[in-house]
């Protein structure tokens, strides 16, 4: 089964990594859309753009059975659109995870790291909510914009990184948060940096193994045998840093770089 991926950077890829480790015999395409990253500060309508454009290519020059929006901006903005107008695909987003981590948390105070975008739209809000009043949760919502733009430079670790991370995570380690959501595909590149912040204690929740298991079982309805080898193909629409490509799936790919209109 040939399965199309696309992210604003190099986010997606822990995605990527997470389904070539938990699924046998998919043929990966991954697209970086690096021109117009990072999603998170764009509108919806351009967010919508980018990500048809995207779908199209991969239909076009690469037949794709599955799609996964490996962006949780993008999914936000755009999945509802997406399904619509590609109805032959099977198709699996990103969502904050915020029920397993209220489930997890042992004093129902839980952080969301996310983007602009992501906070701001409406499935996120009518979720957040929802699932706060059922369980009795207090949610910490922090943006972090220009968070993105330090990870896809390599910047994971470095005291300009862990500082803006230490002013938007102050709040919730004086509040007593013991776990944090991880609302953006390039977050769990920064985990480590996080944990200096919060301490080693925090439980940090991301959802790439949820959207490996959902991308399985809509292609096993389609006939997928989980068997067989593995490949991954990277297409970026921008200039990448691409030692970050080896430190994400810990080994050297060829990326190729193509365009999108």
């Amino acid at each position: 089964m040939k399965v199309g991926l696309f992210d604003s950077g190099l986010g997606g890829l822990t995605v990527a990594k997470t389904i070539l480790e938990e699924l046998e015999g998919v043929e990966l395409i991954y697209i970086a859309d690096n021109k117009h990253a990072p999603y998170g500060n764009k509108t919806k309508e351009e967010i919508l753009h980018y990500s048809i454009a995207i779908v199209d290519y991969l239909i076009v020059n690469y037949d794709i059975d599955a799609l996964v929006v490996a962006c949780n901006t993008a999914t936000s903005a755009a999945i509802e659109d997406i399904r619509k107008q590609y109805k032959e695909l099977a198709i699996v987003g990103l969502e904050p995870g915020i029920k397993p981590a209220i489930e997890q948390s042992t004093n129902k105070k839980v952080g969301i790291l996310a983007t602009p975008a992501t906070l701001k739209g409406s499935k996120y809000k009518c979720l957040s909510l929802s699932l706060s009043k059922d369980y009795d949760a207090h949610i910490f919502e922090q943006a972090c914009p220009g968070l993105v733009e330090q990870i896809e430079a390599g910047a994971t670790d470095t005291q300009e990184t862990i500082d803006m991370l230490d002013v938007w995570l102050s709040p919730m380690r004086e509040a007593g948060v013991d776990t944090i959501v991880l609302g953006c595909t390039h977050y769990p590149l920064v985990a480590q940096s996080i944990k200096k912040v919060m301490g080693e204690s925090v439980n940090l929740v991301e959802t790439s193994k949820p959207v490996a298991r959902r991308l399985l079982h809509l292609l096993e309805q389609r006939g997928h045998q989980n068997i067989s080898q593995n490949s991954l193909k990277i297409l970026t629409t921008g200039d990448i840093k691409e030692d970050m490509v080896t430190h994400i799936l810990g080994k050297n790919f060829t990326v190729e770089k193509v365009t999108i209109e």
